[in-house]
């Protein structure tokens, strides 16, 4: 019996990344996306920056999404509004 091998996804999360990236300074875009890859500690320092900088109430700020890569690397995504008004 042939052993399953899944389809590289390299093409789809390069698609991915672009479409994230052209829709977070978008006109229609309501808010302010920023995206980081740092070691576990830099990346709690800089989401702690983020919230001390633009305070959750008045700003929305908020990790919008995160995934664990190897190395203990973080990829993370920060969303606020980009002003408090």
């Amino acid at each position: 019996m042939a052993k399953f091998t899944p389809p590289p996804l390299d093409g789809l999360k390069r698609r991915i990344h672009r479409h994230r990236q052209e829709q977070a300074g978008g006109p229609g875009s309501m808010f302010v996306r920023e995206t980081f890859l740092m070691t576990r500690e830099d990346a709690r320092e800089k989401a702690r920056q983020w919230f001390d900088e633009f305070p959750k109430a008045a700003y929305w700020t908020e990790v919008e999404s995160w995934r664990q890569l190897e190395g203990d690397r973080i990829e993370f995504t920060m969303r606020r509004l980009p002003t408090a008004d």
